[in-house]
């Protein structure tokens, strides 16, 4: 380590918690100093490293390019020193584990399994957090986090946990024999999306039907889709592998699939995981489904 060449810890801290931030005020009050004790070390940091790492045109700070990179250099250093000092000091052990999932996942998948968790680790305390938001990682936040995707999230490690493809599925109810044969026949039929997203209107703009919904919009929390689905009230894109005693059963019809590899993925922040988080991943991989 070349310590001489080394910005100043003070100055590197200011810029850490102004990265995670993005307002100089916040920043201070989380360092408990000015902010204008935080401008006075961004500009110093600037200063010795001959960089500019914020840009300063807009009416609010923004980071540069160099700076974004900094901003992820430091947010794994000072991450993996405050998960080091809560494990060495015992803080760390009194906070629940705390997941999050979106609400679909959650109610179809992850929660029948959790009870098995429970019987196997009744010493840990979980949080389920379901959301459809794309939780940031932080250290003291979310520590695994279940996304569907390619795998492929900057700055974050990922590993397969259930491979299974988008689908565009309705219930014969709804469909009334209509024949679908392109995207563009379900466009004026009403769709069912999860609240915070816009699943449909985007599967139907990637297919080529850039109107996208023309018929009515309704949307929920995750665990009730599926539901509404079986129940006629509209279109829904979901994974299949949540639906396929659904499509045994014919109480739903696939309609499109997007089959391109991607599925659900086990996300935590580079580094050692807590002893909590350890155990889950390692819960989570006995489940796995291909």
């Amino acid at each position: 380590m070349d310590w001489l060449h080394m910005p100043p810890l003070a100055a590197l801290r200011a810029f850490s918690a102004f990265a995670e931030r993005r307002n100089v005020v916040q920043a201070g009050d989380s360092l408990n100093v000015s902010h204008a004790a935080i401008s006075q070390q961004l500009r110093a940091l600037e200063a010795h490293m001959g960089v500019a790492l914020l840009d300063r045109t807009g009416r609010t700070l923004a980071l540069t390019d160099e700076g974004e990179r900094l901003a992820q250099a430091v947010e794994l250093g000072f991450g993996a020193i405050e998960t080091a000092v809560q494990e060495l000091t015992g803080l760390d052990a009194a906070r629940p584990l705390h997941i999050t999932a979106t609400p679909s996942f959650s109610a179809v998948w992850l929660l029948p399994r959790l009870a098995d968790f429970r019987t196997r680790h009744p010493d840990i305390d979980l949080v389920v957090d379901p959301t459809p938001d794309l939780s940031v990682l932080r250290p003291g936040g979310v520590d695994v986090a279940l996304r569907y995707g390619d795998g492929n999230w900057d700055g974050l490690h990922s590993e397969p946990l259930l491979t299974s493809p988008m689908v565009v599925v309705a219930s014969p109810a709804l469909l009334k024999g209509c024949k679908i044969t392109e995207p563009s026949d379900l466009a004026e039929f009403p769709w069912l999306e999860e609240l915070g997203t816009t699943e449909g209107s985007n599967w139907l703009r990637s297919q080529g039907v850039e109107r996208g919904i023309v018929g009515a919009r309704l949307q929920m929390p995750g665990n009730l889709l599926l539901a509404a689905a079986r129940d006629g009230q509209g279109v829904a894109a979901t994974v299949r592998h949540f639906i396929e005693p659904d499509l045994k059963a014919g109480r739903l019809v696939e309609l499109f699939a997007r089959d391109d590899g991607a599925g659900y993925h086990i996300v935590t922040r580079p580094g050692t995981l807590r002893p909590a988080a350890k155990v889950f991943v390692a819960w989570l991989r006995r489940q796995r489904v291909s």
